[in-house]
């Protein structure tokens, strides 16, 4: 071994010993590479829609609630609770400061009122585009990554899937030069049916366009509803966030009308991970107490696909 090779060799050799040394300190996943989680919890703001419209709270309490109360810290909003405050920058700044000193991470807003992005009337669907800008650039200023929108519209199946590809489409443009996503969520009409919306993101073909798969929102009409199972298998490989709608509760903690461990096994499958929203929409306990009775459910989930 000449002079070269032998220097090269010991250097080699410190670094082998130094990482073996550390290794009886660092656990071995944490040299490599940590973990990656799942799937990390949000809380969705309709979940206080309640106490929101019958003015006992604010959209301005709502990220500090959150954290405080629930120890939640990744936050979703919800359009209407802004009070058409959207493109106020005292209003805003004074949020995104709120949400900075507290630590808390804003992470969507959920858009609605703005107009039917599958209108099948052009001028109509170009207003609704116009109109979902502001929200696009809300979401830049207060660091979220994206806005959750509406595929709705009036027509047949085939005529508003068309108009909804257009729209999405220009919308995606727009969310793509300010980096920020749009994603539609299963929410009524045609966007219940998971094939259809499903295509629809296929044909729109944007990184800047997805899905929020909601697990309780697969009523198509009156007459017709989606399986729910079937249409998280149709929009998770779209996903980029998860819409964990509870209602009810069982004695053993599980929600009663919707199979926890099912949705996350089609979920876990698909090699999904990212952020789980709580939306809870029932009727026979509180908000806040539905809020933890979901989380703690997240919290066995997440422990039983690890």
């Amino acid at each position: 071994m000449n002079t070269k090779d032998r220097r090269s060799f010991i250097k080699d050799l410190s670094i082998l010993s130094a990482a073996a040394g550390l290794s009886t300190l660092v656990p071995f996943d944490t040299l490599a590479f940590a973990k990656k989680e799942f799937f990390t919890i949000s809380l969705a703001e309709w979940s206080f829609h309640k106490a929101l419209f019958a003015g006992k709270m604010t959209n301005l309490e709502f990220p500090t609630r959150s954290k405080k109360e629930f120890g939640i810290d990744i936050v979703e909003y919800v359009s209407p609770f802004f009070n058409k405050k959207e493109t106020d920058m005292a209003y805003l700044k004074e949020l995104k400061t709120l949400t900075l000193n507290e630590g808390i991470q804003n992470h969507l807003i959920m858009v609605d009122g703005e107009g039917q992005l599958g209108d099948t009337d052009e001028k109509a669907r170009l207003k609704a585009i116009e109109n979902h800008y502001k929200w696009v650039d809300a979401a830049k200023f207060l660091g979220c990554k994206t806005i959750r929108v509406n595929a709705a519209g009036i027509g047949t199946a085939e005529e508003v899937k068309s108009a909804a590809i257009d729209g999405l489409g220009k919308l995606s443009a727009y969310g793509r030069e300010r980096q920020i996503n749009i994603i539609v969520e299963n929410h009524g009409g045609y966007s219940s049916d998971g094939k259809w919306l499903a295509d629809i993101m296929e044909q729109v073909n944007s990184p800047f366009c997805g899905t929020l798969p909601d697990f309780g929102n697969f009523k198509i009409n009156a007459d017709r509803e989606y399986d729910k199972y079937q249409g998280i298998t149709d929009l998770v490989p779209f996903a980029k966030g998860i819409s964990a709608k509870t209602f009810a509760f069982d004695e053993q903690g599980n929600e009663s009308t919707i199979d926890y461990d099912r949705m996350f096994k089609i979920i876990k499958d698909a090699k999904w991970s990212g952020i789980v929203g709580i939306e809870y929409e029932g009727s026979t306990l509180s908000e806040e107490e539905g809020i933890r009775k979901t989380k703690i459910l997240l919290g066995r989930i997440l422990q039983k696909f690890r």
